[in-house]
């Protein structure tokens, strides 16, 4: 029986996490700090409430992976210019190459994963994944509001 179009989905995406797991072995980065690195490379320097924010976790978890990134060198603190009571978490000088060395591996695989499908091809796949995830997100915003829960995570 052939795969339906949902378990190829799953298969692309367990792809992904092995690939991801197999890059960070070793570097001390999880799936969870690089998500967090990637916020602040596209967001800049923030506070830990925003990233939270940004990050749809708890305050909790973001000082966890604000701590362990700070140790490993990824990022750092600084206090905030305006609020005693906060501090601005922003990617250290080499946190920076690092970003924009993934964002380069980044856009090949972009490139490399395009190239198996046929240039004529192209923009219907595309339309058809960005419709499958705005579905997607929305049938987990519908389950999240039928659960009583706003969706993001505890």
């Amino acid at each position: 029986m052939e795969p339906l179009f949902l378990d190829r989905l799953l298969q692309i995406g367990d792809l992904f996490q092995r690939d991801m797991a197999r890059a960070f072995d070793g570097t001390g980065l999880t799936t969870a700090r690089v998500h967090l690195l990637w916020v602040l490379q596209h967001a800049g320097p923030s506070t830990q409430r925003d990233l939270a924010r940004l990050c749809d976790v708890t305050p909790r978890n973001i000082t966890g992976l604000v701590d362990g990134l700070e140790e490993s060198g990824h990022v750092r603190r600084t206090p905030h210019p305006a609020d005693r009571r906060s501090v601005i978490v922003e990617l250290t000088d080499s946190a920076t190459k690092t970003m924009a060395r993934m964002q380069r591996e980044h856009a090949e695989l972009n490139d490399t994963l395009l190239a198996a499908v046929a240039p004529e091809d192209r923009a219907s796949l595309e339309n058809g994944i960005t419709a499958i995830a705005a579905r997607l997100e929305g049938l987990v915003s519908e389950a999240a509001i039928g659960a009583g829960t706003d969706g993001s995570a505890p």
